[in-house]
């Protein structure tokens, strides 16, 4: 389950809106989210395959049901793996470190 699994799963529209439907709503179950689609449940199936292949949600059993939730956390070190690869998450922690330091140094001079 590396960054290459993630985007490709996050690649499809479909399979991006059942992760935000499960970020947004909590946990569904299968059927539930299938019902918000206008795809055949097969269809379906392989995108949560995908999408827990990924990583990115977890199904648990439940009765004669499979409910689905998302994995935030798979989703946000993508994201931040992305971010720095393009130098920005590295550009905003030093921007945050030199505000950090004005503002001690500012704190200093008014007393």
């Amino acid at each position: 389950m590396g960054l290459d699994d993630v985007m490709r799963a996050l690649s499809d529209p479909t399979r991006r809106e059942v992760v935000r439907l499960l970020a947004r709503s909590g946990p569904m179950s299968a059927g539930d989210l299938a019902e918000r689609f206008d795809l055949a449940k097969s269809t379906m199936s392989g995108h949560f395959n995908t999408l827990r292949q990924a990583g990115l949600i977890v199904s648990e059993r439940q009765g004669a049901s499979i409910v689905y939730s998302a994995s935030l956390s798979v989703v946000e070190e993508a994201m931040a793996t992305i971010l720095n690869g393009f130098g920005i998450g590295e550009r905003r922690a030093a921007r945050d470190k030199s505000e950090a330091e004005r503002r001690q140094s500012s704190d200093g001079r008014a007393r």
